[in-house]
């Protein structure tokens, strides 16, 4: 009777002992510090059974792209039948609170990975156990029973397979961030997890045991999309390798302000969605666009906006996304890195360029700045490069972040408006000899040359140098900075 009585208890699928559960496959969870009960995570509940929140396997590779297959956690039987290939790497894409891994950005990630990689793309979904705010709570803590069921997977792999860590790569976005933490923290040896804007709340500035962490797996990659002090829902301090912030990562082109829905709070929540998402769509792009995305290493934002950290050190400048993974091995010690993106999907690529200018005219006249590039085939949008007072023969340098790569132009547009509106009596002339577009890539200079003047408002065009005028020998150079 008693035999009988501890097998029927070891085949249950949990076994709660006061404030920690167990699973078998999964081991057991505890909400005792640092889980719970410290002042950011006051009272976390305990996970749910891995049977509710049913976490789900959808593998897609180039034989099946348009149609995933699922494979099962426990039962490596599935995975005969299936396409997997042991002998190529997999790439593991987690979603996070309110989102599933069906008809969405999970399968196109996989989709264009699989146009550039031939690797085995396996969205995880756990949409039962992710919830939504009402039960947010509960969804930061079955974080760790998701994180414990792709371990296990593969640990399975590495057992069975001889599949080794090292061929693993985990995105996650969100609580999906935090679940590839988890699965590093229990399966060590990942060779890269990539955090999509890691959910903040209950995890910033906890333990290395709760968070995602450098620690977690060989390389650590987090792009910060959301980190609004107040209304941001993504970790706001850097937890990786490298951290990326695109645009400062508080507000991104293209999402509505925050303050301007603040009596609205259905349309607060989704400006507060657009943000946090953009760093899966960032990184989605990415994939096919690696040049669009260089970034900066910079302490900070302003200083990365002043030119401070332009152009890239000797060691070069790690693209955000896909392609971020170093050559090397990385330290232990991580590092911030800022770019500018575009406001649109298939838009978002950027490339950042100092631009100098050679003023013409007779009288030194305080405007606005802008220039315009064109190619064979695109042209950029109208940029503000300045604004100030501009006195003739001087050079006067300022930024640009550009949908489109100097060495594709073939010509340049200046324009200038006074500051403040002339008179038609005082109207000035004023032109550009020369525009230099220093590239932060590689340091290469492209130069764009004219003579003449225009009026206001009128488009002066500049082609290709072919040599230096004499005009423009000899002159004195101002910087942003001395705009500032």
């Amino acid at each position: 009777m008693i035999t009988t009585t501890l097998i029927i208890l070891f085949h249950l699928p949990m076994a709660v002992l006061g404030k920690e559960i167990c699973y078998e496959r999964l081991g057991c969870f505890s909400d005792s510090k640092p889980w719970s009960g410290t002042p950011r995570r006051m009272k976390i509940p305990l996970p749910w059974a891995p049977e509710k929140i049913n976490t789900r396997f959808f593998l897609l590779t180039r034989k099946n792209p348009d149609q995933h297959q699922e494979i099962d956690a426990i039962d490596m039987q599935s995975l005969q039948g299936a396409p997997f290939d042991a002998s190529h790497r997999t790439c593991f894409i987690v979603h996070g609170m309110g989102d599933r891994a069906e008809n969405n950005w999970v399968p196109q990630l996989c989709q264009e990975i699989l146009q550039v990689e031939d690797v085995n793309c396996i969205g995880v979904d756990w949409h039962h156990g992710s919830g939504n705010l009402l039960i947010y709570n509960q969804a930061t803590s079955n974080v760790r029973v998701v994180g414990a069921e792709i371990a296990s997977v593969l640990r399975t792999w590495q057992n069975e397979l001889d599949y080794s860590p090292t061929n693993v790569h985990i995105i996650g976005h969100s609580l999906g961030a935090q679940v590839a933490a988890e699965v590093g923290k229990r399966h060590p040896g990942i060779r890269r997890i990539t955090g999509l804007d890691p959910a903040r709340l209950h995890f910033e500035d906890t333990p290395r045991e709760v968070s995602l962490d450098a620690s977690d797996a060989n390389f650590v990659d987090i792009i910060h999309t959301d980190t609004h002090p107040l209304l941001g829902l993504g970790l706001m301090k850097p937890a990786g390798h490298f951290d990326f912030y695109p645009n400062g990562g508080q507000h991104m082109p293209g999402c509505p302000d925050r303050l301007s829905f603040l009596n609205n709070m259905n349309a607060l929540v989704e400006t507060i969605a657009c943000n946090h998402q953009q760093a899966s769509r960032y990184y989605i792009e990415s994939v096919r666009s690696p040049g669009g995305f260089l970034s900066y290493p910079c302490p900070d934002y302003e200083s990365f906006k002043d030119g401070s950290c332009f152009p890239c050190p000797p060691a070069g400048c790690p693209p955000m996304g896909h392609y971020s993974e170093p050559e090397h091995s990385v330290t232990s010690g991580g590092q911030t890195y800022y770019l500018h993106t575009g406001p649109d999907p298939g838009h978002f690529s950027s490339y950042r360029y100092k631009v100098t200018l050679i003023i013409l005219g007779a009288w030194k006249v305080s405007a606005q700045i802008f220039i315009t590039l064109f190619g064979d085939e695109r042209s950029s949008d109208e940029h503000q490069v300045m604004t100030g007072s501009f006195t003739p023969g001087d050079s006067y340098s300022g930024f640009i972040d550009s949908e489109i790569k100097v060495d594709e132009v073939n010509c340049v547009d200046f324009l200038w408006t006074p500051s403040p509106p002339q008179s038609n009596v005082l109207r000035h002339q004023m032109g550009a000899a020369k525009i230099d577009f220093q590239s932060g890539e590689d340091g290469r200079i492209f130069s764009f040359c004219t003579t003449g003047t225009v009026r206001d408002n009128t488009a002066q065009t500049l082609g290709l140098c072919r040599e230096t005028p004499y005009w423009l020998q000899g002159h004195r150079t101002k910087t942003l900075r001395d705009f500032l």
